[in-house]
This record gives C-alpha cells, sequence and structure tokens, in this order.
C-alpha cells in the first residue's frame, strides 16, 4: 500500500474515466480522497490530458513531484476506438447537441468507407470544434457556442498514424485511431462524414493508450478510492 510520502514523491495513476464524468471531476475525486486518507490540507494532482464528458476511458494522472511531468505525457501518441454514425451531423460533432441535418448514405459502400480512411493517414489540417475548451480572447470556445456567438476557429495541423474501421454495421462504423496531441475525434468524424460526400458523428469514444500507458492497466476511481488507506 502507498503512504503519503509515496504520493508526494509522485505517483502516476491510471484510471478509467467514466463516462459523463469531466477530467476535473476525476481528479477532484482523487485529490480529495488522497487528503481524507492521509489527513493533509493539499497535495498536487493533475492530469495529462482531458478526455470530454462523453468519452471514457485512460487518463494518466499525477501527484506531488510528478507533475512535473504532465507536459510530457501529454506530447505523448495517443490511441482511440469508438464510434461514427453515418449520415447526420451535430453542431459538437458528438451526442452533446442534438442532430442538425441529415444526408444521403445510400451511395456509401463498405469499399468507399475503407478506402476514404486513406485519406486522413498523415500529417492533415483540422478545425477543432465550436464546443471544445480551446481559448480564444480568454474565452473557452464552447462559451461562445452556447451564447450562440460566431467564432472563427483556426485549423491545425494533426498527425494521425493509424486510422481503421474494424467494423460496419449499417450506419455504425466502429473504430481505431492512432493520433498525436491536440487531435480531436469529433473534428476527424464530421471530416469523415464530408469525404464520403455525406455527414457523421461521434457517438462512442474510449481512449485506450496514451505513450505506453495502456486502459487495461487502468483503475475505476472506485477501486483507486478503495485502495487507500482507511482511517
Amino acid at each position: 500500500m502507498k503512504t503519503l510520502e509515496d504520493y508526494k514523491d509522485g505517483q502516476i495513476l491510471l484510471i478509467d474515466k467514466p463516462l459523463t464524468w469531466t477530467s476535473f471531476q476525476a481528479v477532484n475525486k482523487l485529490r480529495w480522497a488522497i487528503k481524507q486518507a492521509f489527513s493533509i490540507k493539499k497535495i498536487k494532482v493533475g492530469h495529462a490530458g482531458t478526455l470530454d464528458p462523453l468519452a471514457t476511458g485512460l487518463l494518466v494522472i499525477c501527484t506531488g513531484k510528478m507533475t512535473k511531468q504532465i507536459n510530457t505525457f501529454q506530447g505523448q501518441e495517443k490511441e482511440y476506438t469508438g464510434t461514427f454514425v453515418l449520415g447526420s451531423t451535430t453542431p459538437s460533432y458528438d451526442l452533446e447537441t442534438e442532430i442538425d441535418a441529415t444526408f444521403p448514405t445510400e451511395h456509401i459502400s463498405e469499399e468507399l468507407i475503407h478506402k476514404t480512411t486513406k485519406q486522413f493517414i498523415g500529417k492533415i489540417e483540422q478545425f477543432p470544434p465550436v464546443f471544445s475548451a480551446i481559448k480564444k480572447d480568454g474565452k473557452r470556445l464552447y462559451e461562445f457556442a452556447r451564447a450562440g456567438e460566431e467564432v472563427e476557429v483556426k485549423s491545425r495541423q494533426v498527425e494521425i498514424t493509424e486510422f481503421e474501421i474494424t467494423e460496419i454495421s449499417g450506419l455504425e462504423l466502429k473504430f481505431r485511431v492512432v493520433c498525436s496531441k491536440g487531435t480531436y475525434i469529433r473534428s476527424l468524424a464530421h471530416d469523415f462524414g464530408k469525404a464520403l460526400n455525406s455527414g457523421a458523428h461521434l457517438s462512442e469514444l474510449r481512449r485506450t493508450r496514451i505513450g505506453e500507458f495502456k486502459v487495461e492497466n487502468a483503475l475505476s476511481p472506485e477501486d483507486f478510492i478503495t485502495s487507500l488507506p482507511s482511517k
């Protein structure tokens, strides 16, 4: 069992973030639990890369002196799995918002789907979703979007090293992606739909890896909290 000194010296905690939790909530919950377990007033805890509330999977959480390594972990390659739904789009590019447009899908074959993935492998230009936490003029983009304000979003270059459709079930496409820091899988869904001369949005997302850290080695927040010493 880890001691207070272990957490202060620095630990890397692999946590499987539950659906609907924000990354901030996960960090807060673990910080509170560590403080309660050791009867202390403060300890540094931070995460290495945000996951949207509607995504699940790997959060790398650092404590104590290990928080200095957060930027290093954030910059590492990431792997995701999930589901795109063809034929419709949403303003947030995922299920946070309602469907705002529908598109024809009759022309889309399995061959076209697999062929289209090749357009997205390598260095690509990508526009982040307007419903994102990126800051512009001191405000987060989602604040403009939720207020119904128009805002110009600049594209950014990201790199996708692997992108495959692993299962096709009607309009639902299961996928696996390996990509660089800063890649928005919601934007990939949106752009993939456009490349098919249709539309698409993200309905499910799970982060399975960050660098060498894998989700199969992660604990749920509850299991981590149970592993702490009890008073």
